[in-house]
Parts: structure tokens; sequence; C-alpha cells
């Protein structure tokens, strides 16, 4: 598969549509407006930038992995896309629609369309579609050009060919670690760190421990790269929160349920790194 279009270039997609790029793919890109994609377009540019500073990449190389991609806002040019990515906010609602749009939109009979949902159900994905046999889950990770696994979420009605050749792109073309899911709430890496992450928060919630004693004890104490609160803010706490939510509503039990300073500090659009404040400030 070498024509691939990938929908949203927010944190996750610009870096799906970079791994693709650099994979030598023909990648097209689709976002809302210009000014959306003008923002991916920068991540874009300063990820390769940064790959060219730090010598990790020739500057002829970025200049190509450049010419590979192309934008629009216009969702009828994915026509001739053999892979969609979709990677929109984790909204069920929003990707409801945007897959819609997708299987409206792409000609390909054996074209395979495939969702970057942190845990959203396949299965409510694929039943939008004509198509259900054709999409499956590919969950990556931020930041996408530098985390190498890929979660590979089989719906109950995903066909065999359609697995197959997702993990061969994922693996053969992109060089990425696969690992494979059942179709339920988290699949397998965020069923085990959401629980975490909300953990840490209910224990800052209760003045249990400072945010830095927090993540200083973890990181010191259990060799963890990054503390459980810096990560939320990496993740994004409106990111956090919904898919907690979509795993306290798909297992109803308490210890999934998002805690009210998490609620809170979304509804005050904290949303960590993103927006320059969570529960650390990287305001410069």
């Amino acid at each position: 598969m070498d024509r691939i279009g990938v929908v949203g270039c927010g944190l996750m997609g610009s870096g799906i549509a970079e791994v693709t790029a650099r994979a030598g793919a023909n990648v097209l890109v689709v976002e809302q407006d210009a000014v959306a994609m003008g923002k991916g377009l920068e991540r874009i540019e300063k990820s390769l930038l940064r790959a060219v500073t730090s010598g990790k990449m020739a500057e002829e190389e970025s200049r190509r992995i450049r010419d590979n991609l192309s934008f629009t806002t216009d969702f009828s040019e994915l026509e001739d896309r053999e892979l969609v990515i979709e990677a929109v906010a984790e909204n069920e609602e929003i990707k409801l629609d945007v897959f819609r749009k997708i299987d409206a939109a792409v000609k390909d009979p054996d074209a395979i369309l495939a969702t970057n949902t942190s845990s959203i159900p396949i299965i409510k994905l694929a039943m939008a579609t004509h198509r259900p046999e054709q999409v499956i889950g590919m969950h990556f990770f931020n930041p996408v050009p530098v985390l190498k696994l890929v979660e590979l979420i089989s719906s109950l009605l995903t066909s065999p060919e359609t697995t197959a050749r997702a993990r061969s792109y994922a693996t053969e073309s992109l060089s990425k670690r696969v690992i494979t899911s059942p179709d339920r709430a988290g699949f397998v890496v965020n069923a085990l760190l959401i629980p975490y992450l909300l953990s840490a928060i209910r224990m800052l919630e209760s003045g249990f421990a400072s945010a830095e004693d927090i993540d200083t004890g973890m990181m010191v104490g259990c060799a963890h790269p990054m503390g459980p609160l810096a990560l939320t803010d990496l993740i994004g706490l409106d990111t956090t929160m919904a898919v907690a939510e979509s795993l306290y509503e798909e297992f109803k039990e308490p210890h999934l349920a998002p805690p009210p300073l998490l609620s809170r500090m979304t509804q005050a659009g904290l949303m960590g790194r993103k927006s320059g404040q969570g529960f650390f400030s990287y305001k410069s």
C-alpha cells in the first residue's frame, strides 16, 4: 500500500502522516479547514527539523518526506487511497461522522479503513460503513515518529485478510512493533495505563501527596521515564478523560470513573502540554 490517507492532523495525525511519508508513501492529509492544515504542517515540519538538527536525518531526506505529503479539506480526494487512517479527536460522534465520510469517498473496494482510537470499540465505527470487514484499529503512540508500538485491533467482523495486510504494513513498511488486542475498551495498553493515571490524579486530589512528589516517586522509585501526572499532561487531559469514560461505560468499575479533578481541569481547558497548562506548567 503506497497511497495513504490520514484524516486529522493534530498531535497524533501529524505523527502518523510523517511516519507514512517517511516510509515512501504518497500521503494525503484531510483536515477541517486551512487553519488546522497549517498547524498540522507546522507540527510535521518542526519534527523533521529536529531530526535534521540532531543529525538523525539528512536535509535531502527531509525534503523528500515533505514532498510525499499533500493536504486538503475535501474528503472526496481520498477516492484512490488504499489505506485511510482516522486520527481525529477521541469523540465517538465525531469519529462516526468521519467514518461515514471516508466510506463514501474511498472507491477502492479493497481499501482498509483504520482508526487510531484509544478506546472506542472498533465495531461501532465499522458499522458506520458499508464494509465493516475492512475496518480495523491501528492505535499508534505519541510521539509517533519515536515510539515503535502499534496496537492492532480487529472487530468481530474484521476479515483475516484485512488484519494480515494491516499488520504487514505496520511491521514491514513502518518498522513498528505490533501487538494485538480484542475489541474491548482500552485495548491492552490503556486498559493498564489509564487506571494508573487516574489513581495518581485521585492521590493529588485528596491531598495525599504533591504532584511533584507523586511523579518523583514513580520516576526515582520505580525507574519510570516519566511520572503519571506529567504523562497525563503529555497524553492530554481531554484524551485521558475520554478514554476513562469509555472504559467506565464498558466495565462499570468504580476505579475507572474519571476523578472530579480531571473533569474540572478538562472543563477549564487545562489540557496539559498542548494548552500550556495541566498538572504542570509548560508556558515559556
